[in-house]
């Protein structure tokens, strides 16, 4: 029997989840103790910053599995506070359910993200190089990472982006089709505006100037992004070679309107320039978006399409759980007679 006992984002609060995370280096030899006290025969530990699951295959009755993980569990991390709607535990089929919908991003805080498949792939890797895994936990696995590669290429789930940073660089793809030439400018450096260039930057912006009216802030975020800083006076003689301008600052007015811009257009000779204002109250006159060869976009308008596409992933998730329940009964087989399938609930519900 495959068992997973945990705790995430749907359940417990982050200094909770803080508390039980097990660094990357501690994983092996904790899979090694799990095992030696006769929880579990094979296991795999995953551990990130929305949840810390234990996927366990065991000889014990759920009970008793779900006894002894939990008491390894808080043994291991020393804590003797009670656990109660905190923690969940799943026995099958809705252990392999809960499994196979995390692979998908069905379970994740962004619906459809992909990086907990990465990050449930190092987990299994981990443990199967040490030895922990066998067959019962090798073949779910497995199962599920081609279960979220069906749902990806069958579903939508995954399609538009779903936060205002990857928002922002797909409009930037859109505008200049590859950002490798870009060049971004950061005005104020808010956690937004941060995310957003980050974003940006991670999609190949060729390069990266922070203002901010600290100028010491502009100098850190321009560091941990590989850019440069300027002081906040000198933005706009910088305006020749940007492409595209995150503005985030706390101004109570337009630091940017058509009087001040027309002038900085001549000297871009009206190549195309993406203003992304996250700023509220906003630091861009929405008359701008009247000039040409200028595309601007504000925090609302970011939001919206992020939300139309999360309208859109949901309308998926239907789908997506239906090939997730074919797939557990291909694993396990179909429901006795006068059984009927069971519904695939997210892992916060109890079922034991």
């Amino acid at each position: 029997m495959i068992v997973v006992l945990g705790l995430s984002h749907h359940s417990s609060p982050v200094a909770l989840r803080e508390r039980f995370a097990f660094a990357e280096a501690r994983i092996p030899a904790a899979l090694q103790l799990l095992r030696d006290s006769g929880a579990a025969t094979e296991a795999v530990i995953l551990s990130t910053c929305n949840r810390v699951e234990i996927y366990a295959a065991t000889t014990l009755d759920a009970r008793q599995a779900f006894s002894a993980l939990q008491d390894f569990l808080v043994t291991a991390h020393d804590y003797r506070t009670p656990l109660n709607d905190e923690i969940y535990k799943l026995s099958e089929p809705h252990s392999l359910q809960h499994l196979f919908r995390v692979a998908c991003g069905l379970d994740s805080m962004v619906l459809g993200e992909t990086e907990i498949l990465g990050q449930l792939k190092k987990a299994y890797e981990l443990a199967l190089q040490h030895g922990h895994t066998g067959g019962r936990l090798n073949k779910a696995f497995q199962r599920a990472f081609n279960v979220a590669k069906h749902v990806r290429t069958e579903t939508q789930i995954q399609r538009g982006s779903i936060s205002v940073g990857s928002v922002a660089v797909e409009l930037a793809e859109k505008i200049f089709s590859s950002l490798s030439e870009r060049e971004v400018m950061v005005i104020g450096a808010g956690e937004t505006s941060e995310k957003t260039a980050r974003a940006l930057m991670s999609r190949g912006a060729r390069n990266l100037i922070v203002s901010n009216r600290s100028h010491d802030k502009a100098v850190v975020l321009a560091a941990e992004l590989g850019g440069k800083a300027i002081h906040f006076e000198d933005w706009a003689s910088h305006f020749g070679t940007v492409d595209i301008v995150i503005s985030s600052t706390s101004a109570p007015h337009y630091i940017l309107d058509r009087v001040r811009l027309e002038p900085l257009m001549k000297l871009r000779r009206n190549r195309p320039l993406l203003l992304i204002d996250i700023a509220v109250p906003r630091d861009i006159d929405p008359q701008v978006n009247f000039m040409e060869n200028i595309y601007l976009y504000n925090i609302d308008d970011l939001q919206t399409i992020a939300d139309d596409y999360l309208k859109h992933r949901k309308k998926e998730v239907a789908r997506c759980e239906k090939i997730i329940r074919e797939k557990v009964e291909g694993l396990l087989g179909p429901p006795a007679a006068g059984e009927s399938s069971p519904n695939i609930r997210p892992a916060f519900g109890n079922e034991a």
